[in-house]
C-alpha cells in the first residue's frame, strides 16, 4: 500500500512538476549589457538509495533531464529493478537513446567509477553520510559538481500548548513510515516534562496499534527491514541505549511473534532518552521512536540542534507564529509545522552532515545548470 503511493504516485507527481518548470525557468536573462545564459552542466551521475529507490531516483533523473542533461542512473544493488523498469518506460515514451542510461552495480565499484570519471560533470547521491564523503572525495579530483542528500536524526518538538492527541500519532506515523527506513524520520520526540506521561501513553498506544506484517497484505502498516544486517545494527543500538539508562516503553529486540521469518523489527518506543545516548545520536533506520523530555523551550531547541545532522524537523504548537519562531531556530534544511504535508515545489535537502545542495522544484533543476555571462557590445 505504501509503495503504490510513495513509489508510484509520488514519482509521477514529481516528474510532472519538474516538466512544468521547463517553461517557467529563465534560461536566458539580460543583465545590463550582458546576456546571462544557463546551460546544461553535462553528463549527470545519479546514485539512488534502496529505501525509496524509484522516488529518489526520479528526483534526480527528472531534474537533470529538465535541465537538458544526459543521465547515468546507478540504483542501489539492494533494489535495482525499479531503474530497469524506468529505462523501459523512458524508451517507450520516446526518449532518445543515450539520454537516460542505467548502470547496475555496487557502490564501491560502479558508484565510485562514476564519481571519479572525468566525463561526468555532476554527481548527485542520496545515501549514507559515509558514502557521501567518499563520493565528494572522488569528485574533488576533477572538481565536478556534487549534490549530496545524506543521513538525518530529525527531531519533532512538542511545545507546551501542542494538541497532543493529534500531534503524537502524527509523529509516530512519520517515524515508522517505510518501517522507519527514512532519512527524514522524526526519530527524536522532544516532550515537555509536564506532558511526558501523557505523551508516553499516547506514543505506546500508537506504536502497539501499528499493523506489522507481510508487505503484500494491504492492511500492513509496518513491514520488514531491508536486511538482517540492518536489523542486527538496530537491535544493537536499542540495547546500547537501554544500557545507558533509557526505558523500554514498548517493543524492543527479538523477532515479533509469528514473524520469525523475514527481517521484521518490533515498533519500539524508548523513554527517558538523553541527548548523549546512542539512539539519540545515530541514525536508526528502523521503527524506533525516542522520547526526550525537556524543561524549557530554549532547552528543546538546543537538544534538537545537538546533532551532526540537519535534514528535517517538526514543531507542534497551538500558535502558528510561535511554532514558526521555533522553526527558524532549528539548524535543519526542512521543518514541518503541525504536520504540514510535503511540497514538491519547495527545496528538499539538509545542512551539516545531512548533505549539500537541494532537490525538487526549480531548485533541483538549477543544480544541473551552469551559468555563463556573455558581454554584448554597447
Amino acid at each position: 500500500a505504501l509503495c503504490r503511493e510513495h513509489q508510484v504516485a509520488f514519482p509521477i507527481w514529481f516528474l510532472r512538476d519538474q516538466a512544468s518548470w521547463v517553461e517557467l525557468l529563465e534560461f536566458e536573462q539580460r543583465v545590463g549589457h550582458s546576456l546571462v545564459v544557463r546551460e546544461p552542466v553535462g553528463v549527470v551521475a545519479a546514485i539512488a538509495p534502496w529505501n525509496f529507490p524509484l522516488l529518489l531516483g526520479v528526483n534526480k533523473v527528472g531534474a537533470a533531464l529538465a535541465a537538458g542533461c544526459t543521465v547515468v542512473l546507478k540504483p542501489s544493488e539492494l533494489a535495482p529493478l525499479h531503474a530497469l523498469l524506468l529505462a523501459e518506460v523512458a524508451e517507450e515514451a520516446g526518449l532518445p537513446p543515450g539520454v537516460l542510461n542505467v548502470l547496475v552495480g555496487t557502490g564501491p565499484v560502479a558508484g565510485e567509477a562514476l564519481a571519479a570519471d572525468p566525463r561526468v560533470a555532476a554527481v548527485s547521491l542520496t545515501g549514507s553520510t559515509a558514502a557521501g564523503r567518499r563520493v565528494a572525495e572522488l569528485a574533488a579530483a576533477t572538481v565536478k559538481r556534487v549534490g549530496l542528500e545524506l543521513g538525518g536524526k530529525s527531531a519533532a518538538l512538542l511545545l507546551d500548548d501542542a494538541d497532543l492527541p493529534a500531534a503524537v500519532p502524527a509523529v509516530v506515523s512519520q517515524c515508522f513510515w517505510n518501517s522507519g527506513q527514512s532519512c527524514m524520520a522524526w526519530s527524536r520526540l522532544l516532550v515537555p516534562r509536564s506532558a511526558y506521561a501523557e505523551v508516553a501513553r499516547l506514543a505506546v498506544e500508537e506504536a502497539e496499534a501499528r499493523a506489522l506484517g507481510a508487505p503484500l497484505d494491504p492492511a500492513t502498516e509496518v513491514g520488514p527491514l531491508i536486511s538482517e544486517g540492518q536489523r542486527r545494527r538496530l537491535w544493537g543500538l536499542i540495547e546500547e541505549t537501554l544500557g545507558q539508562g533509557a526505558e523500554l516503553l514498548c517493543g524492543g529486540t527479538g523477532a515479533p511473534p509469528g514473524l520469525e521469518r523475514g527481517f521484521y523489527a518490533r515498533p519500539t518506543v524508548l523513554g527517558e532518552v538523553r541527548g548523549e545516548m546512542a539512539a539519540a545520536r545515530e541514525e536508526l533506520f528502523g521503527p524506533v521512536l525516542c522520547l526526550l523530555p525537556y524543561e524549557r523551550e530554549s532547552e528543546a531547541v538546543a537538544i534538537a540542534n545537538d546533532t551532526r545532522f540537519g535534514l528535517h524537523g517538526a514543531v507542534f504548537s497551538a500558535g502558528e507564529e510561535r511554532a514558526l519562531a521555533v522553526a527558524r531556530q532549528l539548524e535543519t534544511g526542512m521543518v514541518d509545522l503541525n504536520g504540514a504535508p510535503l511540497n514538491p515545489q519547495a527545496p528538499f535537502g539538509g545542512r551539516k552532515e545531512s548533505g549539500l545542495g537541494r532537490e525538487l522544484g526549480r531548485f533541483g533543476i538549477e543544480a544541473f545548470l551552469e551559468t555563463k555571462s556573455i558581454q554584448l557590445a554597447a
